[in-house]
């Protein structure tokens, strides 16, 4: 389903960026694999895991080269989109998923911890996108697939450097979506479940905890890869602007907000009368503190 097509995977040696990568080569595309091989919090380089990923590929008959570049600086991105038009002349596809951890509780989150995630996930995106749409406004095609979170989307605790990222990372695809439908270039947002080394931080301090932590195991990569794989293909192509969440063997359309309930007054509002008629006209629809786990709640199917 993507032969002849050229695609770009971030993050790509390990966990869902390599089981996407491997997923789209088995579907016939060319990849460039991306991955510095930084720790879970984005320190160091180990290309040993991107190169695991090109030799699978190749071993399969497919095609794929290597790019060690940052997401989070515009000349590293510059640099693995070249190397797609370089080594396979054109690309079709940026898969962003690239991706680091600096989970704390918001009133111990230190400047460092804020400005490393939102780099990496949010200006990252940012930075591979707008180098690959010079190329796909000039050939009038292309597709995005942004990795987001329900940490974003719902919310999660100790996460608001991750959540802000990943939520802003849905706003980046619909506006991608709505600015450059003109050229035919395409963009949607998988949340995904699965396990890796982004989920493995997940304490499992208390039996509840241990107990998600062991339904997650159940959720490979690989159905994230499928997911992520079908998207960039042409048979997707009215598929534009949308927010998925893959589970296991499930698929969510998850929603975008709207215009949920409404208070009007003729004569205007005041703080008094806000408080006496606006806010229990709508309290019975407010959302309560959720985490993911707790909109989530039943076990993969």
């Amino acid at each position: 389903m993507m032969k002849g097509k050229v695609a770009l995977v971030t993050g790509a040696g390990r966990g869902i960026g390599r089981a996407i990568a491997i997923e789209m080569a088995k579907q016939g595309a060319k990849i460039v694999v991306n991955d510095l091989g930084a720790s879970l919090g984005g320190d160091g380089i180990d290309m040993s895991h991107a190169e695991e990923v090109v030799e699978t590929i190749r071993a399969a008959g497919g095609e794929a080269v290597i790019n060690g570049d940052s997401v989070a600086e515009l000349s590293g991105a510059e640099s693995m989109v070249q190397a797609a038009i370089d080594h396979f002349g054109r690309i079709d596809t940026v898969v962003n998923n690239a991706g680091i951890l600096r989970d704390k509780i918001f009133h111990k989150m230190t400047p460092d911890d804020w400005h490393a995630v939102i780099n990496v996930h949010l200006n990252g995106s940012f930075n591979t996108a707008h180098v690959a749409a010079q190329h796909f406004r000039k050939q009038e095609s292309g597709s995005f697939v942004f990795m987001t979170s329900t940490s974003g989307l719902i919310g999660n605790v100790g996460q608001a450097n991750y959540s802000a990222a990943k939520l802003g990372i849905a706003a980046l695809s619909k506006s991608i979506a709505l600015d450059m439908q003109r050229y035919n270039v395409r963009s949607n947002c998988i949340a995904p479940f699965a396990w890796s080394r982004m989920t493995s931080a997940i304490p499992v301090d208390t039996p509840a905890q241990q107990a998600r932590v062991e339904k997650l195991k159940q959720m490979t990569p690989d159905k994230v890869g499928v997911m992520a794989t079908y998207l960039a293909t042409d048979a997707a192509k009215d598929v534009t602007g949308q927010i998925f969440a893959v589970r296991n063997n499930e698929i969510f359309l998850m929603g975008q907000s709207r215009p949920q309930r409404s208070a009007h007054r003729s004569q205007g509002w005041t703080p008094e009368t806000i408080a006496e008629h606006a806010i229990p006209a709508l309290k019975n629809s407010f959302y309560p503190l959720d985490v993911s786990a707790d909109v989530f709640s039943w076990d993969p199917v």
